[in-house]
């Protein structure tokens, strides 16, 4: 298994965080850490998720997201 740290920004509304996690467990990943920051209206995301898949098959359907406004992969 590999693991893959995500630093995602999204507007805040009550379903964003839910929304990701829902992709995240579909997609086959594991979150095993995450750190939230909320100013008013955007939520910053450290999470850390586990998977035998690649990161892309994440990050493609993450960004699609209508209240993600940006996915990065930091190494």
């Amino acid at each position: 298994m590999k693991t893959y740290q995500l630093v995602i920004q999204a507007n805040r509304r009550p379903e964003t965080l839910e929304r990701l996690l829902r992709v995240i467990r579909h997609r086959g990943f594991e979150v095993t850490e995450l750190q939230s920051k909320t100013t008013e209206n955007i939520i910053d995301l450290d999470i850390k998720v586990t998977s035998t898949r690649d990161i892309a098959l994440l990050t493609h359907q993450l960004v699609k997201l209508p209240d993600v406004m940006k996915v990065q992969e930091n190494l």
